[in-house]
């Protein structure tokens, strides 16, 4: 019975090596994560800059739209106007 206990005593590290986490694993954790922020976060930036850029583009085109409408309004209302007075002008 003792040679089983001393066997298994030999065997046990290899079956149930622990790993524990010293300085260089956390280091190492450290750098790995520093580096993928850094290679991340001008992507995060760009895109956040173009959205809100595309937004203000956004804007700006539906109030170019609409004042290009109120233009062709204006015009049109002066054109009736216009008409008006050359056919006032005429009978009078």
């Amino acid at each position: 019975m003792g040679d089983k206990i001393d066997l298994l005593d030999e065997v046990e590290p290899i079956i149930y090596s622990k790993k524990k986490l010293d300085l260089s694993y956390f280091l190492y954790v450290l750098f790995i994560l520093s580096f993928i922020c850094i290679l991340l976060f001008p992507k995060i930036y760009i895109q956040q800059q173009i959205y809100f850029k595309s937004r203000d583009i956004a804007k700006l085109k539906s109030e170019y739209d609409m004042l290009k409408e109120e233009n062709r309004l204006i015009k049109t209302s002066v054109e009736e106007i216009r008409y008006k007075n050359q056919i006032l002008d005429t009978l009078f």
